[in-house]
């Protein structure tokens, strides 16, 4: 579990504060993720919005708080948490009813979820790619700098190489004028290959770990609505998984985390219509 230690939170104030917080973003897949875990959870909390679009993310106090400036970011009683598995299972622990990690389906539940967290930077590729324009997407050089020199540069006390990681994400945008088609299909088979077996699940459970709903329902449902954002034909491919979803959609504290329509949503549909006449649309580029 992430959770940091003193030494890593530049931000000192939030070692002071009580009760549950939550730093999260409107439109991040993780902070959905985690804000439908809480109200599932019936916990009450307060809400840190960091604004992406802004690149509030980037300064000092965040950076201070997450030195990966990532959201979400959790902080219990001071104790700070990031990565939103890790923030779902510290909650899963400290509040266990009702139960979203069934003490039956844990072992399977943390496979899942660990599978799922290996997707992330392609749920972001396809993101960057197909729901948000790519001059709205991209960090320029000098925020990429910023990143690199704010914030500790540590979790749990040894220099993190995920930042790393983070900044080649964007410079590789940059450096290739946006996501590449080599990193769409990539993202794309390794999505359907990881549905292909859950729609075989399906066909014999109720949810994808079993016949209860558990964390990796959540994490799923916000992958696939977001797939869907992105064009990925899922009634086609994947039937049972279409229903499934369906099944959450119709569940209000699943529903209203993830806002759709508004701007973005008209932004996006621009979006494809130009795809879709370039002939670049995900199912396009990945056929």
């Amino acid at each position: 579990m992430v959770m940091l230690l003193e030494r890593d939170i530049k931000t000192k104030e939030v070692l002071g504060w009580k009760g549950l917080h939550l730093f999260h973003f409107s439109e991040s897949t993780c902070s959905q993720k985690t804000r439908i875990f809480l109200r599932l959870k019936g916990l009450s909390w307060e809400s840190h919005h960091i604004n992406l679009a802004k690149k509030e993310q980037l300064k000092p106090f965040f950076m201070g708080i997450n030195p990966r400036g990532l959201v979400p970011v959790l902080i219990h009683d001071g104790k700070v948490i990031i990565e939103s598995n890790d923030i779902l299972q510290y909650l899963e622990a400290s509040f266990p009813n009702p139960p979203l990690i069934p003490s039956r389906d844990s072992e399977r539940v943390s496979e899942l979820l660990k599978a799922e967290d290996d997707l992330h930077l392609d749920i972001r590729a396809l993101t960057m790619r197909f729901v948000f324009p790519s001059f709205l997407a991209k960090r320029s050089e000098k925020d990429i700098a910023s990143y690199e020199s704010s914030g500790s540069g540590s979790v749990q006390g040894v220099e993190d190489p995920q930042r790393k990681r983070e900044a080649k994400f964007w410079r590789d945008m940059n450096t290739h004028g946006g996501i590449t088609n080599a990193q769409t299909k990539r993202a794309y088979e390794q999505f359907k290959a990881a549905l292909n077996q859950f729609e075989t699940k399906l066909a014999h459970h109720t949810h994808l770990a079993g016949e209860d709903m558990s964390l990796v329902d959540i994490a799923w449902y916000i992958y696939c609505r977001r797939l869907l954002d992105a064009g990925y034909a899922l009634t086609t491919h994947h039937p049972r998984v279409s229903s499934w979803f369906d099944r959450l959609h119709a569940i209000p504290h699943f529903r209203e985390e993830v806002p759709g329509g508004g701007l973005l949503g008209v932004v996006t549909l621009l979006l494809h219509a130009v795809q879709k006449m370039k002939g670049e649309t995900l199912e396009q580029v990945s056929a």
